[in-house]
């Protein structure tokens, strides 16, 4: 990890957290309360989502995880399938986890941002006992030393609520990177819309309910198409938060070793 990507937190004046019954515990992708429904198939947290998108070319894996009950379950059930997990997942990992938080906040509007919006001005930052790539780690001295990509996201999302119109957050483009499938089709456009009847991944009901219409597919664009969805934050974001490196310019680091609630 390049020392140039590592940040520096003071716990006193940021917003830290850690365990999903906390303060601001809703933030944590581990954090239930916050269902998400992609391609008519219903994960409840947007961990599942996020470890099922490891595995776009293998749906009976991704239906293992997504049917799990609760978030640790489905990141459990995900590890013996990792040497598997798609090939260029070092590189679009960080891509995939602001789509999943994207999704989280277009389906479940009031209650993530209202968390977001409540965290102020502060930095967010995911503590972790082992991570310091999604999280940040705690020292001797009482701060936080880690990289903190998922609390940067957040931080990122937090700006988009505040100066991008609402509506623009209530749908989510599908990524334009290859394979980006979910229960063996393309992934489609998400909305803030909740299917009355909400889709098991994995069983017979994939396929349309009776009575409904299938909803057309969206083509996955090439990876040589300008981004489906919008890679960076808008330009008022960027003139008010000039002194934070965007999340998107960060590297993949092959020699890290992944572990804590993201990885």
């Amino acid at each position: 990890m390049r020392p140039e990507q590592t940040r520096t937190y003071d716990r006193a004046s940021s917003i830290v957290f850690l365990k999903t019954d906390a303060p601001f515990g809703g933030l944590s992708n581990m954090a239930g309360g916050f269902p998400l429904w992609v391609n008519g198939i219903r994960a409840l947290t947007s961990e599942a989502l996020y470890q099922a998108c490891r595995f776009p070319h293998l749906p009976e894996v991704q239906s293992l995880i997504i049917e799990q009950k609760s978030p640790m379950a489905a990141k459990m059930k995900s590890k013996p399938y990792r040497h598997d997990s798609r090939p260029d997942w070092a590189k679009a990992r960080v891509k995939i986890m602001r789509w999943c938080l994207r999704v989280k906040l277009a389906q479940n509007w009031r209650a993530f941002s209202e968390l977001l919006l409540e965290t102020g001005e502060r930095p967010i930052v995911e503590e972790s006992l082992k991570d310091a790539f999604w999280g940040a780690k705690a020292t001797d001295d009482g701060t936080l030393v880690g990289m903190n990509v998922l609390g940067r996201l957040l931080m990122e999302l937090r700006e988009a609520v505040r100066v991008e119109e609402r509506e623009s957050l209530m749908s989510v483009q599908p990524l334009a990177i290859p394979n980006f499938l979910l229960g063996g089709r393309p992934i489609e456009i998400v909305t803030s819309h909740v299917p009355e009847h909400d889709v098991e991944l994995g069983t017979a009901s994939v396929a349309p309910a009776r009575g409904e219409t299938q909803r057309p597919t969206v083509t996955q664009p090439s990876l040589f198409d300008a981004p489906a969805m919008k890679e960076a934050p808008p330009a008022s974001y960027l003139a008010v938060c000039a002194k934070i490196e965007p999340v998107a310019a960060l590297k993949p680091y092959a020699e890290y070793k992944e572990s804590g609630s993201g990885d």
